[in-house]
């Protein structure tokens, strides 16, 4: 439907009025072009994080080192499947398939978290994923059970409470290696020195360099900016380092009296837009395995598109 131009003057007031009132924006309330497509952009990408991160955890399921972890490995990643599929219905509220969404991944328009990129050489990786990278994932996702959005602002609500549970896992896993021999100790210090600053990474680009940071906050699809977040999660983590007495690895990091918060050394932003870029030590990898279990998932879509479709006709019958 077509608007003349005062009527998309006064539908946007209309909108902005609603954001600075903190009124949800429901699918079928009228919205910018651009504030839709901002959404599909970030909540794809999120879903696709969730997807594409059940890789490398996957990776240790037939390898975890008691049946008790085996157990809670195998949980953690069927949540990781159900925040994607919480976050793709998201989406397609806003018009986009799922189909179009698949597609978009799987030819690399589409991104997603850097961070998945990574290898889990180790199990101490595991606990590490679950203590640094689900962390920095609820720093960075709380606010958005607040986001304008209503149908992404619910959603996160019970991917937060699944989410914390996951944070706590892993610094559990941490806890009991470094509670263990030497050896595990090495271990779980080893991972922190791999992870710590692709985490510190995952809050993406420092103000000023993030192409959409700013009009994300003014329409509260964000509600603070990438640094404010990324320095939320340095102080609490380093904390948590020190109960664990493992080592940060920077040796720029100290504490600032006038500031009341960490400073750290310089992030190595080369490799975090070498990585986004697809020259990560695992993109090809990753999606050629999510690539992979799309097409041998083909016939399963099929049998369920025809099963729906036999459905339906019954009911047009029983209905003439």
């Amino acid at each position: 439907m077509s608007h003349s131009e005062n009527e998309l003057a006064e539908l946007g007031a209309a909108f902005d009025a609603n954001v600075a009132q903190e009124k949800k924006i429901e699918p079928k309330d009228w919205m910018p072009e651009a504030y839709r497509k901002t959404l599909v952009r970030q909540i794809s990408q999120h879903a696709h994080s969730e997807i594409i991160g059940m890789q490398p955890e996957g990776n240790w399921i037939s390898r975890a080192p008691t049946l008790r972890r085996k157990v809670g490995l195998l949980a953690k990643v069927q949540d990781e499947a159900g925040h994607g599929l919480y976050l793709y219905s998201a989406a397609e509220t806003l018009g986009t398939s799922r189909d179009q969404m698949d597609a978009d991944l799987l030819s690399g328009k589409a991104k997603y978290s850097s961070i998945f990129n990574y290898p889990t050489p180790t199990w101490a990786d595991i606990g590490a994923i679950g203590w640094l990278i689900d962390g920095a994932a609820i720093t960075n996702q709380i606010p958005i059970c607040r986001c304008s959005y209503g149908p992404y602002a619910r959603a996160m609500i019970r991917i937060c409470k699944e989410e914390s549970f996951h944070q706590r896992q892993g610094f559990e896993m941490m806890n009991t290696l470094c509670r263990g021999t030497a050896e595990q100790k090495r271990m779980a210090q080893d991972a922190l020195n791999r992870w710590w600053w692709p985490s510190v990474m995952m809050f993406g680009p420092p103000d000023g360099a993030s192409q959409h940071s700013d009009q994300n906050m003014a329409w509260r699809i964000k509600r603070f900016s990438n640094d404010e977040l990324r320095q939320r999660y340095i102080d609490m983590t380093v904390r948590q380092a020190d109960f664990l007495g493992l080592d940060i690895p920077d040796t720029d990091l100290k504490w600032n009296e006038e500031s009341g918060h960490y400073d750290i050394g310089e992030i190595d932003w080369d490799e975090f837009w070498k990585v986004v870029k697809g020259d990560g030590p695992c993109n090809r990898q990753r999606l050629a395995h999510r690539t992979k279990a799309h097409d041998d998932g083909a016939w399963v879509r099929e049998a369920a598109v025809a099963y729906s479709d036999k459905q339906r006709a019954k009911q047009r019958q029983h209905a003439a």
